[in-house]
């Protein structure tokens, strides 16, 4: 299975896996986390999942792979980009990492409601690097979970965070030891699933309607830009340059 639904107690866990491409986001992985999410969502036994991978990597991202051979569509109508950073949900969802989740793996995490990471993991934006920009939630979602400068400076420089300091910053709720990810995020949320579900939800429709710029309008600015860089010869020589294994040649058009 590309992505792996089991249930423990309350909590759906949710597994990406796809190890052997760092669990990259293709087409078949996006119609396969949204309709794990789906899954989630529509189960009244069920008050709160938890989002975690199998192998070293927690997400790279886009396969870029997939892109340089043609493909277009790394998302769902309703879910945007891995079937999940623009789907509507009711129940809160744990990102639990072991590993990097960088590019649109960030994305994932950002969409999610809590995080919990071991050590080890590291979270980054590394889109300029191929000439292209964090479109699937990074741009607005990363500077409202971190200080603006420091979330201004991943995106622009293409560098990582580390666990640590993405804890201290905030973007990380519970930072553990290597191997803990997974049962510390499902700890947090059994500790939720001992409040009412009904007021747990509403509590986080609250806090979500209540920042500084809403969702919607943030993202048609950021797919304002997006679609320029799509039309640009170096969007093309980003993906390519990755595949061929060699230094990507920019031509500022």
């Amino acid at each position: 299975m590309i992505v792996e639904y089991e249930t423990r107690d309350r909590t759906a866990l949710i597994g990406l896996n796809r190890p052997e491409a760092r669990n990259a986001i293709n087409s078949e992985m996006a119609e396969a986390i949204e309709g794990a999410i789906d899954r989630l969502e529509a189960d009244d036994a069920m008050w709160a999942g938890v989002l975690y991978s199998t192998g070293p990597v927690f997400c790279a991202g886009a396969d870029l792979k997939a892109i340089a051979g043609g493909a277009s569509d790394l998302g769902t109508e309703r879910g945007g980009f891995a079937g999940i950073v623009r789907r509507d949900r009711n129940k809160p969802l744990i990102a639990a990492l072991e590993g990097p989740a960088v590019a649109g793996g960030t994305e994932i995490v950002l969409a999610c409601d809590l995080v919990v990471a071991a050590v080890t993991a590291r979270f980054g934006l590394p889109e300029v690097k191929r000439s292209l920009i964090a479109a699937a939630g990074g741009l607005y979602r990363l500077p409202r979970a971190l200080p603006r400068n420091v979330a201004m400076e991943l995106a622009l420089t293409g560098g990582d965070l580390d666990a640590a300091t993405a804890h201290r910053h905030g973007l990380v709720n519970r930072l553990v030891e290597p191997g803990q990810a997974l049962e510390a995020a499902v700890d947090l949320a059994a500790e939720i699933n001992q409040n009412a579900p009904l007021a747990v939800r509403a509590s986080r429709r609250a806090i979500l309607a209540t920042q500084l710029l809403d969702d919607d309008e943030a993202e048609r600015l950021v797919h304002r830009e997006s679609r320029l860089v799509w039309r640009s010869d170096d969007f093309l020589e980003g993906p390519r340059a990755f595949v061929e294994k060699r230094p990507p040649v920019w031509q500022g058009r």
